[in-house]
């Protein structure tokens, strides 16, 4: 099928927009990706989220509207609000949020005043802008004090968070990231929080799809507050949630609306139904779980390899490599990769001696090449991949860097990604 007739409204219109979208399809297709909170989204979710409730405003929450005409509309986010609550084990659930920062941002307008104190993991250390960052919004209005980890194990200490935490009483205490290749111990961080009398958020982004599947512990019942992406693991489009216990509902709702936005993206929230649905199959706990198992293997090739990886390996779906000893930037590692199909960014490691823009590390994951149905045993052959491009890279071989990239689009084209169109 040929992309002409796949959009053809589109093609008709704006032969522009829509020759750059079938390039971007190619690309998806010939290409290894490897950044950790990319995924493939299914024909199913793709369809959902292109449809016609896209025409429609819905400011409020179902039964209590600014709008009329909502008789469908309330029951598309009534069925995506009861997946969740079903699929994550949560007293409620609020899947307006447009993405993962502003559902962070209602958290902050549900507990916190501006000024109050905050505590989040620092950036360079695998934390997120939204816990409290400097040049976050989040580190400007408010007062963001940071943990990390530690220098030796690259593992958070507990023992430090609780420190801080009893020093500082911060009204929220944030917990995840977005490049910790480790478990998080969500009962550790609920002991510290109560202790220190602070609002408890996990921030699973990275790790919801993980959850949803069983191959990570979940946060329910230890925490306040639940902030995740839709996409990334969870395999669904971009948007987000906020789930929480009950006697939070009420303050997290009217943050959300009207504190921080308008009207719901309504055909968002039907691909975050459709999204749930999938996650709540027996196919999707296979996933979740060959995702952790591709995660582990990738990174003992690696090892292999000679590659330091920051905390010795991975628990989950993403892996954080120190380039230093390859004495390559991550930045040039990273735009070498690119040259040879393999698709990554770069990353800044912990207690990196390098600048944000221009790293130690690269940081890379599996979940688009697992729901592609690659299996460990492919794992060894990404390796070799990354290992020969960041020796080219260390060359400046582009010869070596095409071939690579030949050799990942014929693997590649055995194994068609979910919701591509086939050529």
């Amino acid at each position: 099928m040929t992309a002409h007739h796949r959009q053809p409204a589109l093609f008709a219109t704006d032969p522009e927009l829509a020759a750059l979208v079938s390039a971007e399809e190619t690309l998806q297709a010939e290409t290894l990706r490897l950044i950790p909170s990319e995924n493939y989204v299914s024909a199913a979710v793709l369809e959902a989220s292109g449809t016609v409730l896209q025409n429609k405003y819905s400011e409020g929450y179902p039964g209590r509207r600014y709008y009329e005409g909502q008789q469908n509309i309330d029951r598309v986010e009534a069925l995506a609000i009861e997946r969740a609550k079903g699929l994550f084990g949560v007293d409620h659930a609020n899947v307006q949020p447009y993405s993962g920062s502003p559902a962070n941002l209602a958290v902050y307008l549900a507990f916190a005043k501006p000024g109050d104190t905050v505590m989040g993991m620092a950036l360079p250390m695998g934390g997120h802008l939204t816990h409290g960052w400097g040049v976050s919004a989040t580190g400007s209005w408010f007062r963001g004090v940071q943990y990390g980890v530690r220098p030796d194990t690259g593992l958070i200490d507990y023992d430090a968070v609780r420190a801080l935490a009893l020093a500082e009483r911060p009204k929220i205490i944030f917990c995840g990231g977005t490049a910790l290749p480790r478990t998080i111990d969500f009962e550790a961080f609920a002991s510290i929080a109560e202790e220190a009398g602070s609002v408890l958020v996990a921030d699973v982004a990275h790790i919801a799809g993980l959850i949803a599947g069983g191959a990570h512990p979940s946060p329910a019942g230890h925490v306040d507050v639940i902030s995740t992406t839709t996409h990334k693991t969870l395999r669904g489009p971009r948007g987000a949630m906020l789930m929480c216990k009950e006697e939070h509902a009420k303050a997290i709702d009217k943050a959300v609306f009207p504190g921080l936005q308008g009207g719901p993206h309504n055909q968002t929230t039907a691909g975050i139904a459709v999204a749930l649905h999938e996650a709540a199959q027996p196919s999707f706990v296979s996933y979740a779980h060959a995702v952790v198992a591709n995660a582990k293997a990738l990174a003992a090739a690696l090892l292999e390899r000679g590659f330091d990886l920051v905390s010795g390996g991975t628990d989950n779906h993403l892996i954080l490599i120190d380039l230093t000893g390859k004495d390559v930037p991550g930045k040039v590692a990273a735009k070498a990769l690119d040259r040879a199909g393999i698709v990554v960014n770069y990353n800044t490691v912990p207690f990196d001696p390098r600048k944000p823009f221009d790293p130690s590390g690269i940081r890379i994951g599996t979940p688009s090449l697992t729901s592609r149905g690659l299996t460990a045993a492919h794992m060894p052959v990404v390796a070799d991949w990354i290992s020969r491009a960041v020796d080219a890279a260390a060359k400046a071989d582009e010869p070596a860097l095409a071939a690579i990239r030949s050799e990942v689009a014929d693997l590649m084209a055995a194994f068609p990604a979910p919701g591509l169109p086939l050529a």
